[in-house]
């Protein structure tokens, strides 16, 4: 943005200095033009405007003045005092006013300076030589060379070019022949100096508005300007950089709740964002491996506790019946250890940053159904069913993980069917956009203030932690994950049978989200 806003203010300035720096460059190009005709009357001033009105049939073009008829400033006054030339250009024609001594001044209208500059010089010159011999003819135009800078040469009439006979007419008529623009490159101007000579005047001079000095200005006001500009923007650039580090460094430090406070859309920015999202990932992990490491240890306490006691009651028990409930409970109480790890395991598989998913088209009324079958066996007085809703069967493909579709169905299903008084629903409600599963059961159902806490890690509502229960806290928590990875949701609400209703949602085409 930095860089854009200073090259939006560098053409500004390019295109203020270019018009500025040619309007100065134009006025004294012009001025320049006079110049040398006004250095030239002050020699002899009556003299050489009566020489220059003979040869120039334009009597109201330069004249005399007083000092007084004119309205000067100061600063006009100081330049005439210095004998410089005042220019009032406006357009193509202009007036210049110069001093000829203390009490008059010459004023000269050009209505085309570019051409009648040369053009009365060369005039004046072609006078001069035209009544001189060839040696003081050579003098003279030396003389006039270094005065007016021009390009000048004395020719025969005989080596006018052939080419350009065609012309001499024009020539005769006009006094005059220029050949090529008078404000362009390698323009020629031909006055006759004499019955068989001719004052040949090459190399006008013009004037270039792309001339070195005003590219060289232009290009070093940009340079200078997108260096402030790269100077600012890598300076803000680098404080914003210093400021990501030193967040880095409190994270470092264990200061896991300090965020980068940047909010603009740029590439930084959007590296604040990224890098804030990370540390609120850390700082998830890293809340949730405390927990999970006070509640695992609170969890293997218990079974552990059971089989120390155990492994204690075979040693001293003499009773075979005995001794052989206690090492079915132990078996048990190492089964539950087992099912405890898998569970935290999995977890933490599903925590730690993205699980490497193979998704594949899977049918999902397959996998309803089985689940159900599945669930059916472990308590056969609970009834359970799945109900295909609206147009499911249609759409019952869907790119999943199968396994972990199929865990976190069966972690629902299993946690319905603990709870439930005689039914448990699975509703399978597929579009094609969307999946739904809904599972639904008539037990108590759960308070709406819990609806978040049941997915939180090692929650329980019952807090109980005997055999009878079942679960470890873990379940629902896998379930929100797997969907979270799914690009979808787990949620739970109030079921129309009266208790609660687990509902899981999800896109049915993974690329696409992704």
């Amino acid at each position: 943005m930095t860089i854009a806003v200073a090259l939006a203010f560098y053409i500004g300035v390019a295109s203020v200095l270019f018009f500025g720096l040619n309007s100065v460059r134009l006025q004294d190009y012009r001025d320049s033009l006079a110049q040398p005709l006004v250095s030239w009357i002050r020699q002899a001033p009556a003299q050489h405007m009566s020489f220059l009105r003979s040869v120039i049939d334009v009597p109201d073009a330069a004249e005399v003045v007083e000092s007084d008829t004119l309205v000067l400033s100061r600063l006009e006054h100081e330049r005439l005092a210095f004998g410089q030339v005042l220019g009032q250009a406006g357009g193509d024609d202009a007036l210049y006013v110069a001093a000829i001594d203390t009490k008059h001044l010459l004023k000269i209208h050009w209505q085309n300076p570019t051409l009648q500059g040369p053009l009365w010089n060369a005039w004046v010159i072609a006078g001069e030589l035209a009544v001189l011999n060839e040696v003081a003819a050579f003098e003279r135009l030396q003389y006039w060379q270094a005065l007016t800078h021009l390009s000048l040469s004395l020719e025969s009439v005989d080596t006018f070019p052939r080419s350009l006979s065609h012309l001499l007419e024009r020539f005769e008529q006009q006094g005059y022949l220029l050949l090529g623009n008078a404000s362009g490159e390698n323009a020629e101007l031909w006055v006759p100096a004499g019955d068989d000579r001719l004052l040949r005047v090459a190399d006008l001079p013009n004037f270039d508005p792309w001339a070195l000095s005003v590219l060289t200005a232009i290009v070093f006001t940009g340079l200078a300007i997108i260096a402030v500009a790269l100077y600012f923007s890598l300076e803000g650039l680098d404080r914003r950089l210093r400021k990501l580090e030193t967040v880095a460094t409190r994270i470092a430090r264990g200061e896991l709740d300090a965020r980068v406070d940047d909010n603009r859309f740029d590439a930084v920015g959007k590296l604040a964002q990224v890098f804030n999202r990370m540390a609120d990932h850390i700082q998830r992990l890293v809340a949730v491996q405390r927990e999970m490491i006070h509640a695992v240890s609170h969890e293997l306490r218990t079974p552990v506790a059971r089989i120390r006691f155990g492994v204690q009651m075979i040693e001293d028990c003499t009773d075979e019946a005995m001794r052989q409930k206690q090492i079915n409970g132990i078996d048990s109480d190492i089964q539950e250890l087992n099912e405890l790890i898998d569970e935290i395991l999995t977890y933490a598989r599903l925590e730690q940053g993205g699980p490497v998913l193979d998704f594949q088209e899977a049918n999902l009324l397959d996998i309803a159904r089985q689940v159900v079958s599945e669930q059916k066996i472990l308590k056969p007085e609970i009834q359970v069913e799945a109900q295909i809703l609206g147009e499911s069967e249609k759409w019952g493909t869907s790119q999943v993980e199968p396994r972990y579709i199929h865990r976190s169905l069966q972690n629902l299903v299993g946690n319905a069917i603990r709870y439930a008084s005689q039914k448990v629903v699975v509703k399978c409600n597929f579009g094609e956009e969307t999946c739904r599963i809904d599972v639904e059961d008539d037990g108590p159902g759960i308070p709406e203030s819990d609806w978040e806490k049941v997915f939180t890690p090692f929650a329980r509502l019952d807090d109980s932690r005997t055999r009878s229960s079942g679960g470890y806290g873990l379940g629902l928590s896998i379930v929100r994950r797997i969907l979270y990875w799914h690009g979808g949701q787990a949620f739970v609400t109030r079921s129309s049978m009266g208790g609660a209703k687990f509902s899981l949602v999800w896109p049915r085409n993974q690329a696409k989200e992704a």
